[in-house]
């Protein structure tokens, strides 16, 4: 008995079913996928540079100038100006430092014996 001859498959329904069954991604995909990077990184771009983070605005210096004084530095000289210590709202005031980045500086200072505390809340260089 003569074998059954079956419906010729073309070579492009071929390739397509195999794309198709194994994910492998079109021109087009990939070409969708570019757009939204580019999107993304323009997004990031716009985003960043106008309004640079608060801290890089803070810690840069001026132009014409330039800073050596690290942030325990500036509350050593705070303390160092006032003569019968310096409270922790002086302090903040004067270096515009938020209170978690303060508490940790006074914290490091009094561990290193370069201040004392006076009273609750007031502190003396050592």
């Amino acid at each position: 008995m003569p074998k059954k001859k079956g419906k010729s498959v073309s070579f492009d329904a071929m390739v397509k079913f195999f794309m198709q069954h194994y994910d492998i991604p079109t021109k087009k995909d990939v070409t969708g996928l570019m757009t939204k990077i580019d999107r993304l990184e323009t997004l990031i771009k716009s985003k960043s540079a106008p309004g640079k983070s608060k801290r890089s605005a803070k810690a840069a210096p001026k132009i014409g100038q330039t800073s050596s004084l690290t942030a325990s530095d500036m509350v050593m000289g705070v303390i160092k100006k006032s003569r019968q210590g310096a409270d922790f709202a002086g302090i903040q005031a004067e270096t515009g430092f938020g209170e978690k980045k303060l508490r940790n500086i006074i914290f490091r200072l009094n561990q290193m014996k370069k201040i004392k505390r006076k009273s609750r809340g007031v502190y003396i260089v050592s």
